[in-house]
């Protein structure tokens, strides 16, 4: 088992122990994806199930669901809704690694481009691989996508 199914499972016991209703129903709300996940890879003949990469990439979806969600609930006028949306979106962030700041994304996506040898827009999903490879959970690929187009087209 991963380090961070470990964590979640320890954040699961804890969280039954401490009777704390909204963490526990997200806790098991990440593992009902994960379990999702891992029998959809056992039918392809993965019999491990998920690795970790997947695993910070079903917590990733489940962050972005949620902000689309509250955004949603607050322009409906429900603030109750989006509060809640807000309150999973911390308790799933704990296991997600430190997200890069624009600097370090920069940085990475120079790296990336170098490893590559990238010179035009044709390379953009070589260097997608490389990111998501080794930065999957630390950045927002929507976001780093129009970032690398713009530098192989300029």
């Amino acid at each position: 088992m991963s380090d961070l199914r470990t964590r979640l499972n320890k954040a699961l016991k804890q969280a039954m122990k401490d009777k704390d209703a909204g963490r526990l129903g997200t806790l098991r709300l990440i593992m009902a994806a994960i379990k999702d996940r891992d029998i959809a890879a056992r039918a392809e003949g993965n019999d491990d199930g998920v690795g970790e990469g997947d695993v910070l990439a079903i917590l990733g979806k489940m962050v972005k669901q949620r902000q689309e969600s509250a955004r949603a609930y607050e322009e409906g006028g429900r603030l109750d809704l989006a509060e809640q949306e807000l309150s999973e979106i911390t308790v799933v962030e704990e296991f997600l690694p430190k997200q890069l700041d624009e600097a370090e994304t920069e940085a990475a996506i120079t790296e990336a481009l170098e490893e590559v040898g990238a010179s035009s827009i044709r390379d953009m999903g070589r260097v997608m691989g490389v990111l998501k490879g080794k930065y999957t959970g630390q950045m927002d690929f929507g976001a780093v996508g129009p970032m690398i187009k713009a530098r192989l087209s300029g």
